[in-house]
């Protein structure tokens, strides 16, 4: 009943003409579209809704995976939580859990059980990815390395993949249902609240829609009870709902569309803003239609599964993340976030929350080993600037739950030409949504002027004082008509941080620019008494309307207490914006904090109010909360309090911050000769003969070769050696391989023992070259009679992701085709009798517990050398930085103790070489162990990532820990290791505990 009496003047508001100056929303919701409900989710087409209540979903997402130290996994959801999100997304990769067919794995840095259970305990919602396919810039786009082999077409109905992807669906849909909002029908119950059962699958024939139906049924079967969706790559209208009436979409099984957008493209060091780039308006005030966004799907809640919050970056680029992490920062989240909102998106999960670390093999090709993405908590775990506009942001959707389910409120007079203002409204209660930014063509110009709008409490032009400003690539955020606890906000030129109630009275915090002026009116039925506690700031009450004025400037703090007037007693904070990120108030809380650097949780026992977090120097520390609060610790200690003139508390001393770290240097290297497969002697006689299996890569091979890649003989990740054998002859003069080596790939050759040459793919592009042809001259023994021995080494950097779902996963990696050739090209048919490195290593994991993503095939990694326990007492002491390189690979060990002050939290990284440029001279890459954990590869010539951070959990921060280094090269003059130390990338008192993640740590251990 109340939707129909709602919607005709829902329809009429939202086209009513607006003046030139204003945005026009369009009605691209059906509202009268039925609510559809899950449990204890629902949705109509306005919002999605937790116990009947609406709410803006507003999360950020983080991988596990990426940050292989699971109690670590606790830090990062707390700083999202304080950062002002109320959910997280979580992507699952498959072959992370599988590293063979049948075999599964969910414990240790796999368990994902106990990731959804800190999620909950952690208060925020979640929306689980969980394949079959997820890109996520991983090496197979998540597919595990055996699928590889599969011959049935992926992300299609072939009966043969749907049988492998509901083997996985079957183990991680039954953790998931566990820790469902709605439970599981067993008892328990968590937080999971949307589901997606496919990722950015573009392809729509009508195998992927059989293919889609059986995800949904399957989903369903195992007992799966939130809503469904899938997110389209862009805005196609790809696997929208039944429902939609929408022309031209492609529809499927989803109960909600969703969609992604990444607008600015690459950063570069020169392009630091995306200014020049105008927010896209993906709902009301969009194009509409099947490629509007949101507009394809009018039954259901607009929903941006993925909106950029940063972006990846590639081998050999020149940006890096910092620049990144500029680009898509503060002010772009306030224009784009805000202008999506404006538009009607009340789902937003911004790609990355948190980026962390592509270890050991994890990379797709187009990206190297930092998946940092200039996300808002960097990969060192540093919680960015924009986290903090971030949480002023977040702030305000928490205090005004109104802004879900906002339609367009019609118009709106501006003063300026080149000024955008979105006025929305709550059908429910009247409130006011206000985004004011540029026009996209005046995005760095500056400029001062009014608004004019009918708005709950009548019609207004503000500022009454005199003009507000907008300095360049910016947005305000601004409300009007809503309820501040007991208070009424008729308008503000300031945007709201947050407000909360202590014993009756009320609190809000509001900021704007530093030195920019502000007005807020708030109504009352009689003139109130007005005392300024701190700071300077002004009042005028007009008794007819019931109006008081207050105008100010934005710097530092200003405290304005007012009490009477009908009304409770409102202690006003205003501030500028640097002031303003001092301030935490702990998700679900009646607590405001000011000072530390992080606040983690505020918990009330029996009177006492128990706070963590973080300080990075010595900090004041303020708060407010009810009387009943008698007594304050910070992280377990008692503080001392004294209260203040403004009605706060004060610690009567500061907060203590860290201690330095002090680092030791790396010395005391040894090293060791790690390419013995380049001796002819070598004993390869447990290899595995090369072929003529079958095989399922993409990639054609030349007539009468037999089968060389790497993937038909169960190795999948890393490098991978080939010795093959042939007799000399007079036409031996050069070799030519073909071979598929990913990111940044390699192929090194040997003959005798005789270093050939190597060849490497082209970097420097957002897309690489994955293959590639070698031709090598091979030296005048090559010719003689007699047998030769050629060893050859590939590194894979990572299998293709299956992105436009056309096999792309399936290209081959390792060796394609070997020929022995006269120069100009021509081949002869001389027999090369091929083996491939033994089994070891394989799909039959050595080390179950640091995975696939840690199984490489090196000759020291097969051997052990990367563990902490190996004995190296009888390598060579070696000096570092190196003055010459041998041909191939070379080991480094040296072994490090740490004393990281107790109760501080660091992330310490290990550097190479000058880390003031992107790449080197010297041309060497280096695989990077700590304490057996393959860390990531340095590529010193290609670059651009010269730091790699170790998270705490990997690296022992309070005791003894290894180091290995493989160290590839050509061999020639100047190709040598650089300089290695360890830096300490952050540093604070306060953290999570961290315990060493269980590996094995000598080699009699590996399986």
């Amino acid at each position: 009943m109340r939707r129909r009496l709602l919607e005709p003047l829902l329809l009429a508001s939202a086209l009513v003409p607006a003046a030139a100056s204003a945005q026009v929303g369009r009605q691209t919701e059906n509202l009268s579209a039925p609510v559809k409900t899950f449990g204890r989710v629902s949705y109509d087409a306005r919002s999605l809704m937790i116990d009947g209540k609406r709410l803006v979903i507003w999360s950020s997402e983080m991988h596990p995976f990426r940050l292989p130290s699971p109690d670590l996994w606790r830090d990062i959801l707390q700083k999202m939580k304080a950062s002002g999100f109320n959910t997280v997304a979580f992507y699952f990769d498959w072959g992370y859990h599988s590293p063979k067919r049948g075999v599964y794995d969910f414990s240790g840095i796999r368990d994902i059980d106990r990731l959804l259970t800190m999620a909950e305990e952690e208060g925020l919602y979640v929306i689980t990815r969980a394949g079959p396919y997820v890109n996520a810039e991983l090496s197979r786009g998540g597919f595990p390395g055996w699928l590889v082999n599969q011959k049935a077409r992926a992300r299609t109905d072939d009966p043969d993949y749907l049988a492998a992807a509901d083997e996985w669906l079957t183990k991680v849909h039954a953790i998931i249902a566990r820790h469902q909002i709605n439970g599981d029908g067993k008892g328990h119950k968590g937080t999971v609240i949307l589901h997606q059962i496919e990722n950015e699958l573009s392809a729509t024939t009508a195998s992927q829609r059989r293919y889609m139906d059986h995800l949904y049924a399957k989903a369903r079967a195992d007992g799966i009870n939130v809503p469904l969706f899938h997110n389209d790559q862009g805005r196609n209208g790809y696997w929208v709902p039944e429902s939609s009436t929408v022309e031209k979409v492609v529809k499927g099984p989803n109960d909600l569309y969703a969609f992604d957008g990444y607008p600015g493209g690459t950063c570069t060091v020169e392009g630091k803003s995306t200014r020049d780039v105008a927010a896209p308006e993906w709902g009301f005030y969009g194009p509409g239609g099947t490629k509007g966004g949101a507009s394809a799907s009018p039954d259901t809640p607009a929903f941006l599964a993925e909106f950029g919050g940063g972006w990846f970056d590639y081998w050999g680029s020149n940006g890096g993340y910092e620049c990144n992490a500029i680009q898509r920062g503060k002010r772009f989240q306030r224009v784009f976030y805000g202008t999506n909102l404006a538009n009607g998106i009340d789902i937003q999960s911004f790609y990355m929350g948190y980026g962390g670390t592509s270890w050991g093999w994890l990379p797709a090709p187009v990206v190297f080993t930092s998946y940092d993405y200039g996300s808002a908590i960097s990969e060192a775990r540093e919680v960015r600037e924009k986290a903090e506009e971030m949480k002023q942001l977040g702030g305000l959707i928490a205090t005004m739950p109104d802004l879900a389910g906002m339609v367009p409120a019609g118009e709106v007079q501006v003063s300026s030409p080149n000024i955008a203002v979105y006025h929305n409204k709550s059908p429910e209660t009247d409130a006011r949504f206000l985004l004011v930014t540029h026009k996209p063509s005046n995005g760095q110009s500056d400029d001062s002027f009014r608004i004019s709008a009918d708005l709950p409490d009548g019609r207004y032009t503000f500022p009454a004082a005199g003009p507000m400003r907008l300095n360049g690539f910016d947005a305000k955020w601004l409300v009007a008509g809503i309820s501040l606890g007991g208070q009424h906000l008729v308008y503000s030129t300031s945007e709201v941080q947050t407000a909360l109630t202590l014993d009756g009275q009320d609190v809000a915090l509001i900021y704007g620019r530093a030195g920019e002026t502000g007005e807020t009116m708030l109504r009352y039925a009689s003139a109130p008494k007005v005392t300024v506690l701190e700071g300077d700031a002004t009042s005028h009450f007009d008794a007819a309307r019931g109006d008081l004025r207050l105008n100010y400037a934005h710097r530092g703090r200003s405290v304005v207490r007012i009490e009477g007037g009908g009304r409770p007693a409102l202690t006003l904070l205003i501030t500028d914006e640097a002031e303003a990120v001092r301030y935490w108030r702990p998700l679900g809380t009646d607590v405001l904090v000011r000072g530390p650097a992080l606040v983690r949780e505020a918990l009330t026992t029996r009177g006492t109010l128990s706070l963590t977090g973080d300080t990075k120097e010595e900090t004041p520390l303020e708060i407010w909360a009810a009387s009943s609060v008698r007594s304050v610790k910070w992280n377990g200690a008692v503080v001392a309090l004294k209260g203040s003139l403004i009605g706060s508390r004060i610690a009567t001393k500061p907060l203590a911050g860290p201690a330095p770290v002090t680092l030791p240097a790396l010395a005391d290297w040894r090293m060791a000769a790690g390419s013995p497969e380049t001796d002819p002697a070598f004993d390869d006689s447990r290899w595995q003969p090369i072929d003529r299996r079958s095989a399922a890569t993409i990639t054609a091979k030349p007539d009468g070769q037999p089968t060389m890649t790497m993937d038909p003989y169960g190795f999948h990740d890393g490098d991978v050696w080939y010795r093959g054998r042939f007799r000399g002859g007079a036409d031996a003069k050069q070799i030519a391989l073909y071979y598929g080596a990913g990111g940044a790939g390699l192929v090194q050759v040997w003959l005798d023992g005789k270093f050939v040459g190597q060849d490497e793919l082209p970097s420097g592009l957002p897309r690489p070259i994955t293959t590639g042809l070698a031709r090598l001259a091979l030296p005048a023994e090559a010719q003689a009679p007699g047998e030769h021995v050629l060893s050859v080494m590939v590194r894979n950097g990572g299998h293709n992701w299956d992105l436009d779902s056309d096999e792309f996963h399936k290209e081959a990696r390792g060796l394609v085709s070997a020929s022995l050739e006269q120069p100009g090209g021509r081949s002869f048919a001389i027999p090369i009798a091929w083996k491939i490195q033994g089994k070891q290593g394989g799909e039959d994991l050595p080390d179950p517990a640091r995975g696939p993503a840690n199984n490489g095939g090196q000759y020291g990694e097969r051997m052990g050398w990367h563990l902490p326990g190996f004995d190296d007492r009888g390598w060579k002491p070696a000096i570092v930085p190196a003055a010459s390189a041998q041909a191939g690979t070379t080991w480094y060990r040296t072994n490090v103790t740490l004393a990281v002050p107790k109760g501080q939290d660091a992330t310490i990284g290990l550097a190479f070489g000058d880390t003031g440029t992107p790449r080197s001279i010297a041309k060497y890459r280096a695989l990077i162990f700590v304490n057996g954990w393959n860390m990531g590869q340095f590529v010193a010539h290609i670059g651009p990532q010269r730091i790699f951070p170790i998270p705490e959990g990997i690296i022992n921060h309070h005791g003894p820990n290894s180091i290995a280094l493989a160290v590839t090269s050509d061999g020639a003059p100047g190709d040598a290791l650089e300089a290695v130390k360890l830096v300490a990338l952050r540093n604070v008192k306060g953290g999570v505990p961290v315990r060493m993640v269980a590996a094995p740590t000598t080699p009699a251990e590996l399986k």
